[in-house]
């Protein structure tokens, strides 16, 4: 079916990483707790529409200095699950290093494609462009990130034609970091997945960052847990080797505890996202 996995069931446990970790909805109703803290915590502006439908728009957490950097977050939840809000708390970190942050909403499967969670989420970085400095935010030091899905998101984001599609400068992204991200599509139509993806061929072809390869160099770096699968660490690390991005493999970490090395202002990725902004 794909490569060496020859059942859904080999497929199905490559690419759940629920199945291997304990106590998962553990994990979510902490990040829902953490985020429902940080929007009380700090300052913030939400539901703020970049789109014309319910599902397109951003959180924004202002810094407290002016003219501040700004990092992007594409949230994960296999692009059929989550919003913007379950991940407030990854505000934390870099609002408390003096950079603004905005938490993107998109539309899920299978109410709409991949494809268009894609067109949204480029409309997203666009609308962060024109108005970020409203919040602070200097619109010439813009990097984005992303968690699962969102690490698929964050990749597309580097192969945009911003100047012909949006009107605005192609390189608008200054350093990306997809975390714990899936490259290649293919798989996934094999997977339990399929039902709510949709994913025909051409999709696959259209929206698999393997096969579409940023044209405008962007300090990049690849990331994923010490403890994820053998295929989410391969995947990640054929990326890496296609981009010539750096990778970072968290030891330890496995596909939801990653994301606290983003949350933290002292933790791993975080630190990696400072990095690449210069």
């Amino acid at each position: 079916m794909y490569r060496h996995l020859t059942s859904q069931d080999a497929i199905d446990r490559a690419y759940n990483p629920r199945l291997g970790v304990p106590d998962v909805e553990g994990w979510f109703a902490g990040w829902a707790q953490r985020s429902e803290e940080a929007r009380r915590k700090l300052g913030c502006r939400l539901g703020l529409p970049y789109g014309p439908t319910l599902a397109e728009y951003v959180d924004v957490f202002p810094a407290t200095r002016p003219n501040a950097p700004v990092h992007v977050f594409l949230h994960g939840g296999y692009w059929r699950s989550f919003s913007a809000r379950d991940f407030s708390f990854i505000a934390e970190g870099p609002v408390a290093r003096g950079v603004c942050t905005v938490v993107v909403n998109y539309a899920l499967c299978p109410t709409v494609p991949i494809t268009e969670i894609v067109r949204q989420c480029r409309a997203a970085l666009a609308w962060t462009w024109h108005n970020i400095a409203e919040f602070g935010g200097d619109r010439e030091r813009i990097g984005v990130s992303g968690h699962s899905a969102g690490g698929h998101l964050t990749a597309r984001m580097l192969s945009t034609a911003w100047q012909r599609d949006y009107g605005i400068p192609d390189g608008i992204i200054k350093a990306a970091l997809p975390i714990s991200g899936l490259f290649d599509l293919e798989p996934l139509r094999w997977s339990w997945l399929q039902p709510t993806l949709q994913l025909s061929g051409d999709e696959i072809l259209a929206q698999s960052p393997m096969r579409h390869l940023h044209t405008v160099p962007v300090p990049l770096a690849v990331a994923v847990g010490g403890a994820e699968s053998d295929e989410f660490r391969r995947q990640s690390a054929e990326y890496v080797a296609a981009t010539g991005a750096k990778l970072m493999e968290i030891e330890g970490r496995h596909h939801f505890d990653v994301l606290d090395d983003l949350a933290s202002p002292y933790g791993k990725l975080w630190r990696a996202v400072e990095s690449l902004m210069g």
